[in-house]
């Protein structure tokens, strides 16, 4: 079955950086979109970054974007998101998620994604 699983998380400074990876098993995801999510105590999950599997379309959150990159290796099935220039709003655990198989277009909606990993706790302090 698949299985995601996420690493890398943190506690570190406003400014650090830190980089995700999600380790995808049990399915080959060459037409799947993998998503990087993050949930805040109290707030609903909140899509960062996606990438198509495919031919590497990205989509990022305005919140995110030139600070966050996502990537993928195919050789190894993971996906990384690098994150730097962190800050106090970035906190929340992230989860690595996946939709698919998917021909068009990549989904923000949570609900819209099958598979997800157990999540990877980021803090960070000011």
């Amino acid at each position: 079955q698949v299985q995601l699983v996420e690493s890398g998380g943190g506690s570190v400074q406003a400014g650090a950086s830190l980089r995700l990876s999600c380790v995808a098993s049990g399915r080959t995801f060459s037409s799947y979109v993998m998503g990087w999510f993050r949930q805040a105590p109290g707030k609903g999950r909140e899509l960062v970054a996606a990438i198509k599997w495919s031919d590497g379309t990205t989509y990022y959150a305005d919140s995110v974007k030139g600070r966050f990159t996502i990537s993928r290796d195919n050789a190894k099935n993971r996906v990384y998101l690098q994150m730097n220039s962190l800050k106090p709003e970035d906190a929340a655990v992230y989860y690595c998620a996946a939709d698919g198989p998917v021909t068009g277009a990549l989904s923000r909606r949570d609900r819209d994604y099958d598979y997800w990993g157990q999540g990877t706790q980021v803090t960070v302090a000011s």
